[in-house]
């Protein structure tokens, strides 16, 4: 029997820990996205988490993790020549993602709908959904105000104090069809390596969703941190911005007892002495997946650790 495997996914950290899972045999994968850092940029939809998890389980991805490799940016140019504001830049052939995604929303489907159409497009196996059909936004609170994810993250650089974060619209928001069954049904639900409060939270936030987590047997988290930061992106910064301890321990609070497991890295091997209890096991390997064959042995290491 394959293992059935239940990934909660946002930014590149959880595209390549949903590429690590599906580059293992015998994994039944879906996919649970976060839509908190949707938007309306440049007149179309984008859904920058969706988008980078379908990029990088095709094997198409930019250098950077995200967008398109090799992808043009004639558009973007043309548009910054006509006097627009080109700092979010969408590739051409990743333009024609999102203006489908938008034309097919205009239409009246649903987002998990497209996104189902283009899991068939891109000829990826695994199951991605977005953790909700209905907006969610995440907003951040900072000394000038509140600003949208994409202001904070790619207009301002992160580099804005984050004094709170909110999810907004999360509370009306139900579940897109198959992510309960998904998690309720799973061997294991594995929590990826992306920033807790700005990619998973926006997910856990969907009503229902952390009990559904909360009841699950196993529940894996891998750290987003290495030596008690991230490679990239301020998910230390914003952790500890929002009163949560530093390092992992900031990290299993940010999941407020959900995790049977957590995953460390090498650097951090001394919290599996400190983080370690009855109710929670630490165990330590090398968490750096950015490369193929890199995650291809974290795949095969972490579905032996779920299979326990």
């Amino acid at each position: 029997m394959p293992l059935s495997a239940c990934l909660l996914s946002g930014g590149v950290g959880g595209a390549r820990m949903a590429r690590a899972l599906d580059l293992v045999d015998d994994v039944d994968l879906t996919v649970v996205v976060n839509v908190g850092d949707d938007a309306l940029t440049h007149g179309v939809y984008v859904s920058p988490d969706l988008d980078t998890v379908l990029y990088t389980l095709a094997g198409v991805e930019g250098p950077q993790g995200w967008g398109l490799a090799e992808d043009d940016h004639k558009v973007m140019d043309s548009m910054a020549w006509l006097g627009a504001d080109t700092t979010f830049r969408i590739g051409d052939r990743d333009l024609a993602t999102n203006l489908f995604r938008t034309s097919e929303l205009s239409a009246g489907r649903t987002l998990s709908d497209v996104t189902a159409s283009l899991v068939e497009s891109f000829e990826i196996e695994a199951r991605v959904i977005p953790v909700t059909d209905d907006p969610v936004r995440t907003v951040i609170h900072t000394a000038d105000g509140p600003i949208s994810f994409q202001e904070y993250f790619v207009h301002r650089r992160h580099q804005d104090p984050v004094e709170d974060l909110v999810y907004q619209g999360s509370g009306e928001a139900r579940p897109a069809p198959g992510v309960l069954e998904a998690i309720g049904g799973c061997d294991v639900v594995i929590i990826a390596p992306s920033n807790p409060p700005l990619s998973i939270w926006p997910i856990l936030n969907v009503p229902g969703i952390t009990d559904a987590v909360a009841a699950a047997e196993r529940v894996i988290a891998v750290s987003p941190l290495i030596g008690g930061k991230a490679l990239k992106g301020p998910a230390a910064e914003v952790m500890v911005a929002l009163g949560l301890p530093p390092g992992n321990e900031g990290v299993l609070a940010a999941y407020d007892g959900l995790v049977t497991d957590l995953v460390v890295d090498h650097e951090d091997a001394a919290d599996r002495q400190t983080l370690s209890g009855p109710d929670l096991h630490v165990h330590v390997t090398g968490t750096r997946i950015a490369e193929p064959e890199q995650a291809a042995v974290f795949g095969s290491w972490i579905t032996d650790l779920a299979s326990r």
